[in-house]
């Protein structure tokens, strides 16, 4: 394990050793997570495209940034509820549905962004 009182540079490059992993993890184990990597790696040239302005191609390209932030969040909070129990409680339930709720408020977000945009 990393060392926890690490300071300056060497805390930088823990934390991306550390970022690099979540990143990796979220890959194997979500599929939702891959699939809107894809979707951001087929949009994003569409969004430099389509976009008539340096403001539309990052409000294109963010919207889409935006949904995977919240699936690696819904995903890390999936994992502690996991690791806590797989028995049924109403908390877990609910912890884990809010995730949901929160990356189908970004999908939606993101899909207004690029009609809105682009229409």
């Amino acid at each position: 394990m990393a060392n926890q009182n690490a300071k300056g540079l060497k805390r930088l490059i823990n934390a991306c050793f550390f970022s690099a992993a979540g990143f990796k993890a979220t890959w194997q184990h979500e599929e939702a997570f891959r699939q809107e990597v894809i979707l951001f790696i087929i949009a994003l040239p569409l969004a430099l495209w389509l976009g008539d302005s340096p403001i539309e191609k990052i409000l294109l390209l963010g919207s889409l940034v935006l949904v995977m932030l919240v699936e690696l969040l819904n995903s890390a909070v999936e994992a502690v509820v996991d690791r806590v129990g797989y028995e049924h409680h109403e908390l877990s339930g609910r912890a884990k549905d809010i995730g949901s709720a929160a990356v189908t408020l970004a999908l939606i977000w993101a899909a207004m962004t690029w009609l809105l945009i682009l229409l």
